[in-house]
This record gives C-alpha cells, structure tokens and sequence, in this order.
C-alpha cells in the first residue's frame, strides 16, 4: 500500500543545518501521523538521516524528495506499508510440546502405529476449550488424524490426574495422549504438527475463536527391537497393552523432575481357562490359570536387577502403602542391546533363579508368575523400556517376532469384571487362528506362544 503525504515548512534561512533541521521535523510528524492510522512500521531517508521503528507484523519503506520555493521548503514523503505474513507475531491462549518423538512399530492388526504425549498448557486467566484437534503431516499439511471436542476430552488429563477433563481451566497444565495408525508404514510422515481449534474465555469478545498450531515433532525412525516371547502356552490374555488402554498407556510419573511413562507399551499377561475365565473357584491365588506359569527370557541378554523376597498380595484387593521401589515386587531387568532393557514384574518369591550380572539366553526362566508388589491379581506384567530403571525410563515399542491371534476380549471393562468376579470372558474366537509376525500384541487380544 502506497501512502503520498506532502507538508510544507517555512524557510528558516540559508544554512543546510537549518534546513535539514526543519525536514526532521516534517518527517517525525508524518510518521506520528502514520503511526496513528495503524501503520506500525515506519523508516524514512532524508538527507542520509535516518528515523526507523520496528514491528514483525508489517514493515515499511518511506522515500523522500524536498523542493524549495521562495520561503517554503515541501516535502513529498512515500510510505510503503506491507501486510502481515504467515510467520506474524500472535498472542496464543496454548502453548505445547511433544513430550518424546513417537516411534512407528507394527501392531498385531497389521498397522503401523504411533503413540506418544502432546503436553498443553493454558497461558490464559480463563477455561479454554479444544474443539477440535488435527494432527498435521508437518511437509505437505495433511491431515491425518481429527479429534473433535469429545474425543479431545477422553484424552486430556491435567497433569497429575488420572481423570480426564473437558477444558483447560486457567493456568492449567495437562496431557493429551494421542495415538494414531497408518494402514501402510510408508504413509507415516516423518514431522507432524498440531492444529487446535480453540474456545478462549479470557479473549476479547469476537475473538474468543481461535486456531493455531503446536507441538511440531520429529517421526523418530528407530529401529524396533524384535523379541521372543515372554511365556510359553496358549490363551494369555494381553490386557492393558497398546494403544488406548488406560492403566499403562497413560500412567506419566514424575521421576527426578521429569515426566516419563516407562509403561508407555507395558503389557499384563492373565490366561484363561478352557471356559474362558481367569479362575475358578474361590478366588484365591493359586486358583488363577496363569499362576506360576514359567516367564522365560525373550532374548538374549544380560541380567541388570533382580529384585526378590516380597510378598505376595491377597487377590481382588490393592495393596496400600506400596512404595515406588515396591511397585513391581519380585522383578527381573534384562540389557537385551541397542539401548534396550525388558522388565519381567509379580514373581512368586523365591522362584526367581537368576543373578545380577549372569548372561541368559532366549528361552531361559526367569521367575514364576505370581501376585507380589501393586498387583491385583496374578499376571505377569512385561514392558520394554530406553533405561534400566523401572521408573527413570521411557517406554519403548517392541515387536513379538512369532505368535498367533486367537481371539479378542470384550474390553476392559469386561475384563475387569471377569478378573473380580471369575465370572467367563466373552472372547471372539478368531478362525483360523491368525498367524502374526514381528508385531506388538494389542490390547485385549488372546494371543498363543509356540
């Protein structure tokens, strides 16, 4: 946009001084005057003088020619004003990041998935809402996967809750657990970025509807580690596993100042019976199918912790007072290479039969399935993780590289109620078996090792 204004002064006299003097006038006052008619930028050039003033959201260009007449001196001053671009300054109501780079791995339906963590916080003094969310292809801009209000609200949970949450109250910092799946590897993108539609209290009204974007994060492409099995048999349930279920998938912790959710991929191993319950009988822990079933080692590797001698928990109630060093009872931590370590939790006590420091090869037992630490119920807690410490690691995806598919659960829930009650598990048989592999085994499905 192009602006002419001319003024004109009074000859002061002859001398140049004077002259130049009288110009820097003419000049301060138009650009004053341009200032109020919004024009946020303004330099100009009289004489080798220059006045500039800044602003990222439009810049400006001013040229200038002086004639003298008589007594008077006018000056024809341009201004060149250019709109705000893409890359404008803009108060934002969220700020957010990606907490760690998702990394693709294969699930047991085939897909190609990711699941990571987009932290958000809300810089305002008043609720806001997330209409929607879209997870962007960060090169190209497509979309490859919308959250409306509703889904959003399923998966954000304020930090330090377990509990989800319909809107970010003022100052509020919480966790949206995202998980997306690609029906082919090659369409993962290798940057994403995040659109938010947003509801904002705290703006002015007319612009309390508001779009921006967060979080761009890297596709981290590291390779998967691929493994064995973690037990031996047919109709291990994997519950709690990837990539929705709650327990595990959502358990962030604060650990040494940090947030880390080592159990990002954890999985609970229980087994049903030929009529498809979890125990029969009183509910008492060796009455669980899967009790003192043999955990082997899924690799080979070198043992880093064992942890033994605690004891075992009364089934169908929560133990209190468990400490964070409790939490997996009796336990084994193996080094299987390339930065990544196995966590077997729950062993019977006494029943683990290796030592710190002594190499295991795939296949070698590792302790009997029991009930000791934060346990529920007999199962045999399994997770792969980038450190060697339960809580001061981050989860990392594995792949199983043999087993079959043989059936579904009926969800958590059912689930839940089947493991209190021993009432039967309604499974969908899958017929013929599915044969997987190199695949994680997802949430709910009955899987068997050979």
């Amino acid at each position: 946009m192009l602006r002419k204004v001319a003024a004109k002064v009074p000859w002061a006299g002859r001398e140049s001084s004077i002259v130049v003097f009288g110009l820097a006038l003419v000049v301060a006052l138009v650009l004053a005057l341009a200032s109020c008619s919004n024009e946020k930028q303004a330099q100009s050039n009289t004489s080798g003088a220059n006045t500039s003033a800044q602003s990222s959201s439009q810049k400006t260009h001013q040229g200038s020619q002086v004639h003298l007449t008589g007594g008077e001196a006018e000056v024809h001053l341009t201004i060149t004003t250019m709109q705000p671009g893409e890359g404008a300054q803009k108060l934002t109501p969220i700020v957010g990041k990606v907490l760690y780079a998702p990394i693709p791995f294969t699930g047991s339906d085939g897909r190609t998935h990711l699941v990571y963590e987009l932290e958000v916080s809300n810089f305002s003094s008043a609720k806001t809402t997330i209409g929607k969310l879209e997870v962007l292809d960060a090169h190209t801009g497509r979309v490859v996967k919308t959250l409306e209000a509703k889904g959003v609200a399923r998966r954000l949970q304020p930090l330090g809750s377990r509990s989800s949450a319909e809107a970010l109250a003022p100052s509020m910092t919480a966790i949206i657990y995202l998980h997306l799946s690609f029906d082919k590897a090659e369409k993962v993108p290798d940057q994403l970025v995040h659109r938010l539609s947003l509801q904002s209290a705290a703006a002015p009204p007319g612009h309390q509807q508001t779009t921006e974007k967060v979080g761009p994060t890297d596709v981290a492409r590291r390779n998967v580690v691929v493994v064995g099995p973690p037990l031996k048999g047919s109709n291990y349930l994997a519950a709690d596993s990837c990539c929705d279920a709650t327990l595990h998938t959502r358990a962030a912790l604060p650990i040494d100042g940090q947030i880390r959710l080592t159990q990002r991929y954890a999985v609970d191993y229980e087994q049903l019976d030929a009529d498809n319950r979890l125990y029969s009988g009183k509910k008492k822990i060796d009455g669980y199918t899967i009790y003192g079933q043999e955990a082997i080692s899924a690799a080979d590797g070198k043992v880093v912790k064992v942890t033994d001698g605690f004891p075992q928990q009364k089934p169908g109630v929560f133990p209190k007072n468990i400490t964070p060093a409790e939490a997996d009872g009796n336990a084994v931590i193996l080094d299987i290479g390339s930065g990544n370590y196995a966590l077997y939790a729950h062993f019977q006590p006494g029943s683990v039969p290796v030592k710190e420091g002594q190499r295991v090869l795939r296949g070698d037992v590792l302790g009997l399935v029991g009930s000791s630490g934060n346990s529920l119920a007999p199962h045999l807690h399994f997770q792969v993780m980038d450190g060697p410490l339960p809580l001061a690691s981050n989860g990392l995806p594995y792949e199983v590289d043999s087993f079959a598919v043989t059936g579904r659960g009926a969800g958590t829930e059912a689930f839940n109620d089947a493991e209190q009650k021993g009432t039967r598990l309604r499974v969908t048989q899958v017929e013929p078996a599915k044969k997987v592999t190199d695949a994680m085994p997802l949430d709910q499905r009955e899987v068997s090792f050979h």
